[in-house]
């Protein structure tokens, strides 16, 4: 049974890292993962009991007769309920926070944004509009801020080959800006709730790479644009009567949107609960502050004419899922002890995290970063506190799952936004991520040595 969990996980992984051909969503595939892996599990649980949790067994027996249905029972109250809380504390984090982008976008909390990037020239809208890129994906949830700024990018520029290179550096911006706190990321947020990292300590490592591996490719993919761009600004977007909000208004909900987000660190600390009540905290705020300026159009039927953000809704929908799928099924991996196996043969094979480490980033360009994150997690629990594996895997993964675009969820939807062909990106842009991506590994390498 062992071997069909195996099994099971590598094909789901084939069928992931193969999803832009066959056209199976990765979410479908993840959930598919999670559930049959723990049927299996179950259904032959009493050897996987006796092998992994024989003392707790018989504490929860307290003496009673075992039989098939106290196994199951155990392995439902004892076991899986730690990877479903484990997987649902990621799950409720993307739901707050994601709801907290949708709430400030379509309050017009971003239109500085497009103010800030009205221009034609190429090298002052790639920079700015990457930039903010890189500072809201540290904040927010990357995969939601890099879908806003490509819709952004897509309404203003007319070229598609232009469209395709500003945003694969959005894209880029994105995943590197993500991975250097523990909120913009999930991997760095399990991390973070597991106790591997502490926050302070996870950034002051992870800034000046993720810094670099954002630069070196932007200032590459600059060289191939023209000076000037071909570009088109239309009216600011219509929300219904909501442009009542003045400019103060939404500067308002954006401070407490962005600031909020930022206390969450801070009030892991102090409560020690899970950050994503911490976030809802931030949400259940900012909906109240909403509903405050926006009291005249709640009973007028008129909330319902703003522009909702479909394609944002749909993807971060599918990342929640995903992200579930992949953590039950990580879970019963490492609930029939094979994982501890494959450890072994790593450390006595490549004896360094650095090799791991550019490994890992090669394979998240194939499959998926967070799916190679949560393997490498679950590869070596056992590493101490702000360890520096645990930085390691969350720069490699992140940044690695831009040598190519299929790497990512921003990544395939760039390629769904402007059609762009996988062999394009390669040809275009994979030298350049590869660069940066190991430069910033060299900088992390030479932080963990000085400090």
């Amino acid at each position: 049974m062992t071997l069909i969990i195996v099994l099971l996980l590598v094909f789901g992984y084939l069928l992931i890292a193969t999803g832009h051909l066959t056209g199976v969503n990765k979410a479908a595939i993840a959930m598919f993962i999670g559930t049959v892996g723990w049927v299996v599990y179950i259904c032959w649980g009493s050897d996987y009991v006796m092998s992994q949790h024989p003392s707790e067994y018989a504490d929860f027996l307290a003496g009673d007769s075992p039989s098939s249905d106290a196994v199951k029972y155990f392995i439902c109250d004892n076991v899986f309920l730690k990877y479903v809380g484990r997987a649902a504390s990621i799950v409720m984090f993307l739901l707050a926070t994601m709801t907290i982008i949708e709430i400030l976008d379509n309050n017009g909390c971003f239109d500085f944004i497009t103010e800030w990037i009205r221009t034609r020239n190429s090298k002052r809208l790639l920079w700015t509009i990457t930039l903010a890129t890189f500072i809201l994906s540290a904040n927010l949830d990357n995969l939601t801020t890099a879908t806003m700024m490509l819709v952004i990018m897509h309404t203003v520029v007319r070229s598609r080959r232009q469209r395709m290179l500003i945003g694969a550096a959005i894209v880029i911006a994105a995943n590197c800006g993500g991975c250097f706190t523990v909120i913009g990321d999930p991997t760095g947020l399990l991390l973070w709730g597991d106790g591997a990292v502490t926050a302070t300590n996870f950034s002051k490592y992870l800034v000046v790479p993720a810094l670099i591996a954002w630069v070196v490719p932007t200032i590459l993919i600059n060289r191939q644009l023209p000076a000037r761009l071909d570009t088109e600004w239309g009216a600011p977007p219509y929300r219904g009567d909501d442009t009542n909000l003045n400019r103060w208004q939404r500067f308002v909900m954006l401070i407490v949107g962005i600031g909020g987000l930022w206390f969450i660190p801070t009030f892991h600390n102090i409560t020690k609960l899970y950050p994503f009540l911490g976030a809802l905290c931030v949400l259940s705020v900012l909906w109240v502050v909403n509903e405050a300026f926006n009291r005249k159009l709640n009973d007028a039927d008129q909330m319902a004419q703003r522009r909702v953000p479909r394609a944002i809704q749909y993807g971060t929908i599918q990342q929640m899922l995903f992200v579930m799928g992949i953590m039950l099924g990580m879970g019963v991996m490492t609930e029939t002890g094979v994982m501890g196996d494959i450890a072994s043969w790593i450390d006595e094979t490549f004896h360094s995290i650095w090799i791991v480490g550019v490994l890992s980033g090669v394979l998240s360009a194939i499959v998926d970063t967070f799916t190679i994150a949560i393997t490498d997690i679950s590869l070596f629990p056992l590493y101490e506190q702000n360890d520096a594996y645990w930085k390691v895997i969350a720069f490699s993964t992140a940044v690695g799952g831009c040598l190519l675009s299929v790497g990512s969820v921003s990544g395939l939807a760039l390629m769904k936004m402007e059609h762009m062909k996988l062999g394009w990106y390669l040809r275009n842009l994979t030298l350049k991520v590869a660069l940066g991506f190991m430069l910033g590994l060299l900088v992390l390498y030479l932080e963990t040595i000085i400090f």
